[in-house]
C-alpha cells in the first residue's frame, strides 16, 4: 500500500482527471436559480458516482420543503450527498469529514466570458497572463476544482492500492447551496448528527495558497453578517419637477445614511461593533510581516494604484484582511436605471450590506446592532425594511494538533516546501457551524490562487494547482495512516 504507487498512478492519469474535472463543470449548478434545479440535482448525483467508483458507500439526501424543491425563497432545497469510506478496523486515526460543495455562483455578466462558462476550456496561458495551463469555467477553483483534488485521490488509493482511503475512515459532505448561504445545511447536520458524530476532523478544500507554489494552510476565517436594506418613502415613483425637493428621495436618504458607517480613520461607527474584537498579538503579526506580502503588486493585478491601499488606520492591507472586521456596502438599487432618461425620484431604494467579522464576534448581534443604527437615523418620512440574509461565525483552529501537523507534513510531501499557515478574508460559515454541533475543527487545505477570478467571469483553475492538490490530499491519506 505505497504512497509512492499512488502518486505514480495520479501523474500517469492526469489527463484523464482533468476530463472527469471538465465533465462536472458542464453541468450548470447555479443553486440561486430555480431555474437550474434540474442542473444541480444532476451535479450532485455526478459526484455520487464518483465517490462510489472510489469505493464509498454515497447517497443523495433531498433537503428542504419537498413541495418547492430547487427553489430557495419558497424553502426548497438542493440535495446533499453524504458519502462514508468502508474503514480498516485496524486503522486508529482520526475519522475525517471531507466538506465541499457542487454548487457555483451565477455567470453574470455573461459578455465579460472569454468562452460559454459551462463549456469548459482547457489552454495554455496566454501573453501577459501569469502561470500555466489552466481550465477556465464557472466553478473551476470554487469549489469542483478543489473537490476534484480530493476525489481523483481517493481515486488513486482505489486503483493503486486497492481499497477506498487505504482503509482510513472518511465521510463526505457535498452540498448544493454553499453560494446561497447554506441554508439547509445546518438542519442537515442536525438531523443527521448520530451518523455524523464519530468524526474528529473537518478537511475543506476551498481556500487557497499564498502563490504558485507556495502551499498554505489556513487556519483561520473571517465570518459574516450578510444583510438587506430597503428605504421606502412615498407610495409612488414621483415627477421629480413636480416633487424634487418638497419631499424625501429615498436614493438620496440611503446614501446620506450609508455614507456615515465609517468614520475618518475608516473604522466602523456601530456602537459596540469591536466590542469582543481581540487585538492581534505582536507574534502573529510578526508571522504575518515575514510572509513579505506585496500589498501594492496585488493592488496592480486588479488594477488600482498603490494610493488605493486603504482601510483601517494602523494595519498593514494583510492584518486588515485576515485579523479584522470590516462593513461593506455590496450593491444599491433604486430609482430607474435603464438606458435614456427617466426623471423620478422612486419610492423606495435598497442596498444590500455585508460585514466580515474576525473570532469572537457574533453574526446575529452585529445585524441586530446594523439594523438599530439604521432605525436611529431614519430620514423624516421614511421607513426602513429589513432583510437578514445569512450569516456565520469565524474560525480559528489550532496549529499543532496531530491532523493539522498531519496536513503540513502531506503539503510538504507534495510540493516540496513547508506550507505556511496563514488567514483567509473570506467566510465559510459551515466550519463554525461544524464546530458549534459537532464539536469538531476544520483544516483548510486549499489550492486556488490569488488571480483565479472566483465568482468572476474567466475563472479559473490551473492544472498545476488541481494536481499539487490531488498530491496532497493523497499523502494526507498516508500520513493519517501513519498516525
Amino acid at each position: 500500500m505505497s504512497v509512492e504507487s499512488v502518486l505514480r498512478w495520479i501523474e500517469d492519469n492526469q489527463e484523464a482527471s482533468i476530463g472527469r474535472l471538465v465533465e462536472w463543470l458542464g453541468i450548470p449548478s447555479i443553486s440561486t436559480d430555480p431555474a437550474y434545479r434540474d442542473a444541480c440535482v444532476k451535479a450532485a448525483a455526478w459526484s455520487a458516482t464518483a465517490l462510489e467508483e472510489c469505493g464509498f458507500a454515497a447517497r443523495v439526501i433531498p433537503t428542504g420543503d419537498p413541495r418547492h424543491p430547487g427553489d430557495l425563497s419558497q424553502g426548497g432545497g438542493h440535495p446533499i450527498v453524504l458519502a462514508h469510506s468502508p474503514g480498516d478496523p485496524s486503522y486508529k486515526g482520526p475519522h475525517v469529514l471531507f466538506y465541499g460543495h457542487y454548487d457555483v455562483q451565477p455567470v453574470d455578466p455573461i459578455d465579460l466570458w472569454e468562452s460559454d462558462p459551462f463549456d469548459p476550456v482547457v489552454r495554455d496561458a496566454r501573453p501577459g497572463e501569469s502561470g500555466g495551463r489552466r481550465v477556465v469555467a464557472r466553478g473551476a477553483v470554487d469549489d469542483k476544482g478543489q473537490v476534484t483534488t480530493f476525489l481523483e485521490a481517493m481515486r488513486a488509493w482505489k486503483h493503486a492500492a486497492g481499497s477506498p482511503a487505504a482503509g482510513v475512515k472518511m465521510t463526505v459532505l457535498l452540498e448544493g447551496e454553499e453560494e446561497t448561504g447554506s441554508v439547509n445545511l445546518e438542519s442537515f447536520v442536525k438531523k443527521h448528527r448520530g451518523e455524523l458524530s464519530g468524526c474528529d476532523v473537518c478537511l475543506i478544500s476551498d481556500t487557497g495558497m499564498l502563490g504558485r507554489g507556495k502551499p498554505a494552510i489556513t487556519y483561520g476565517v473571517r465570518g459574516l453578517a450578510y444583510t438587506e436594506v430597503s428605504l421606502h418613502a412615498a407610495n409612488q415613483d414621483l415627477h421629480s419637477g413636480l416633487w424634487g425637493g418638497r419631499c424625501p428621495n429615498p436614493i438620496t436618504e440611503l446614501t446620506r445614511v450609508l455614507a456615515q458607517l465609517h468614520d475618518s480613520k475608516r473604522r466602523v461607527t456601530l456602537p459596540g461593533f469591536y466590542a469582543h474584537v481581540k487585538p492581534l498579538s505582536k507574534q502573529e503579526r510578526a508571522n504575518w510581516k515575514s510572509l513579505k506580502f506585496n500589498a501594492r503588486a496585488a493592488l496592480r493585478k486588479i488594477g488600482i494604484p498603490p494610493a488605493g491601499d486603504v482601510g483601517e488606520a494602523g494595519f498593514t492591507a494583510l492584518e486588515r484582511e485576515w485579523g479584522r472586521p470590516t462593513a461593506e456596502i455590496n450593491g444599491i438599487v433604486g430609482g430607474y436605471t435603464g438606458k435614456g432618461a427617466k426623471t423620478v425620484i422612486p419610492s423606495h431604494a435598497s442596498a444590500k450590506v455585508s460585514f466580515r467579522l474576525v473570532a469572537d464576534q457574533d453574526p446575529g448581534k452585529i445585524t441586530r446592532l446594523f439594523f438599530k443604527w439604521c432605525k436611529d437615523r431614519t430620514p423624516p418620512g421614511c421607513r426602513w425594511e429589513f432583510t437578514d440574509h445569512h450569516g456565520g461565525p469565524g474560525v480559528t483552529t489550532p496549529i499543532d494538533s496531530p491532523s493539522m501537523r498531519a496536513a503540513a507534513r502531506a503539503l510538504t510531501g507534495a510540493s516540496r516546501k513547508k506550507p505556511a499557515l496563514i488567514k483567509s478574508g473570506g467566510s465559510i460559515p459551515v466550519a463554525g457551524m461544524l464546530k458549534a454541533v459537532l464539536g469538531i475543527d476544520t483544516i483548510f487545505m486549499g489550492f486556488g490562487l490569488d488571480d483565479d477570478r472566483v465568482h468572476s467571469p474567466n475563472e479559473k483553475f490551473e492544472i498545476e494547482c488541481l494536481a499539487m492538490g490531488t498530491r496532497s490530499h493523497a499523502r494526507f491519506v498516508h500520513e493519517l495512516r501513519a498516525l
